[in-house]
């Protein structure tokens, strides 16, 4: 059997939320694989759906900017939240988005002087994270919406439709930025991690005893739940959740979508 360390029972108690003991015996019996240990986990029932660890959060701030057709956001990043709220790092990543709406997404290398004698004045590691450029075509428009927090911009979305208002397009932007879907439509999801979690999903729902005449339906319904938590258009709509996103966007489609949020 494995020799299972405290750091990596610690670290997959954290990713699971269960106990020391299950943690310990899920890694002696997978071979200190953290991955297969979650999984066996799920399997057995004692956890819920696997927590993957996150690296520790980095701080900074988010702008997001729409001129007519074209929209950007841009975010700054760096060490702490105090330099993340002040007046200078704030203004500095909304020009930035501001350019970069105006001129596209290369124009954000015009600022490497401004960022260098941000790092001197803060005295932090300041770096570009994310930089997004969306242009909206004939018969679209782009929207977007910031969640603001403490006087900054911490989580941004800008959607662009077809056939559709920029109303409708701000509305379906607001559900991204509090659901945080991982991509727009089914097929979008790696074919691997469907298969992953098909067989996962079945070997819970055996354990379970659930008879095998309804086992692939029981199968398909929690599959289906699965993916209405990562894909947009299957998502039930925040305003009202009797529809799903493709509902009520109708005869409107969704060109593109994008996400930027701090410490994701």
């Amino acid at each position: 059997m494995a020799t299972v360390s405290a750091k990596d029972v610690a670290a997959l108690r954290k990713a699971t939320g269960v106990g020391m003991l299950d943690a310990k015996k899920a890694l002696e019996e997978n071979d200190n694989d953290m991955e297969k240990a979650s999984v066996w986990l799920r399997e057995k029932g004692i956890a819920g759906a696997a927590k993957r660890s996150d690296r520790e959060a980095s701080q900074g701030a988010v702008a997001s900017v729409r001129d007519n057709k074209r929209a950007a956001i841009v975010e700054l990043r760096c060490e702490t939240d105090f330099v993340a709220k002040s007046e200078e790092f704030v203004s500095l990543v909304d020009a930035m988005a501001a350019k970069v709406a105006e001129e596209g997404a290369d124009a954000i290398s015009t600022f490497t002087d401004e960022i260098d004698n941000l790092r001197t004045t803060l005295k932090e590691n300041i770096s570009v994270g994310e930089v997004v450029f969306l242009e909206a075509g004939d018969d679209e428009v782009v929207d977007s919406y910031l969640h603001l927090q403490a006087g900054r911009g911490v989580n941004a979305v800008l959607v662009v439709l077809k056939n559709g208002t920029e109303e409708l397009a701000h509305d379906v932007a607001v559900h991204i930025a509090f659901a945080r879907p991982l991509v727009a439509r089914r097929e979008e999801v790696p074919a691997e991690e469907v298969a992953a979690e098909r067989a996962t999903i079945e070997t819970i729902s055996r354990n379970e005893g659930k008879p095998e005449a309804a086992m692939e339906k029981i199968i398909e319904g929690r599959m289906n739940g699965w993916f209405k938590e990562r894909v947009l258009l299957e998502q039930a709509f925040a305003k009202d959740e009797k529809k799903t996103i493709a509902q009520v966007l109708g005869d409107a489609e969704l060109v593109a979508y994008a996400q930027v949020a701090v410490g994701s």
